[in-house]
């Protein structure tokens, strides 16, 4: 399973507990039921180069419903993003793990993958998560990017990854130990956002 996003050009706010994106037209939603089903499914259907089946997407939403965000555009009452993610053990660790990430292009630029992805950390945190793991086409600069300013790093490369044969560095943020009292995660400048222009992770 390979994490995908589809983003290009994110204003972020300054630190994982940040209060939303600051656009007062984006709305943010927990997955609610199975009306909710069909609209994930379309935006990663339709953005996304990797295939998935509707039980890979049942599996995320079933199991994980917590972990699963969606964005709407409070105007035109359509959905313009979503994030879904799973947790549980591997290896000793509690980890959680980005699956897909996707913002319309019209949409990009407006800080919605980051508040999408901040929330979906932020449950995993909660959640006792020791760190959160997603793979990345090497040749994705803007979703690197992004996830390098949420405090990824580059832990591995995997070969031919993905369909096209393209190679992945699998990501990974390891959380600070509470008594460290430091935040987790720590966001780049809204400038630096706009180096981000790869329509896939």
């Amino acid at each position: 399973m390979s994490a995908a996003a589809a983003v290009a050009g994110s204003s972020a706010p300054s630190s994982m507990s940040g209060g939303g994106s600051g656009d007062a037209e984006i709305t943010y939603v927990c997955y609610g039921g199975e009306h909710h089903l069909p609209l994930v499914m379309s935006l990663v259907d339709a953005e996304l180069s990797e295939p998935y089946s509707i039980f890979t997407y049942r599996y995320f939403v079933y199991l994980w419903p917590q972990l699963t965000f969606l964005a709407f555009d409070a105007k035109e009452g359509k959905c313009v993003g979503t994030v879904v993610c799973k947790m549980g053990e591997h290896r000793g660790a509690f980890r959680g793990y980005i699956a897909m990430l996707v913002v319309l292009k019209p949409y990009r630029g407006r800080g919605i993958a980051t508040e999408l992805v901040t929330r979906s950390i932020r449950v995993m945190m909660e959640s006792g998560c020791e760190e959160v793991t997603l793979e990345a086409e090497v040749t994705n600069k803007g979703a690197l990017a992004l996830y390098g300013r949420l405090g990824f790093i580059r832990a591995k490369r995997l070969y031919r990854y993905y369909l096209n044969g393209v190679d992945a560095f699998r990501l990974k943020l390891l959380f600070p130990r509470p008594d460290h009292g430091l935040p987790p995660i720590m966001i780049g400048s809204d400038g630096d956002e706009q180096q981000m222009d790869s329509p896939y992770l």
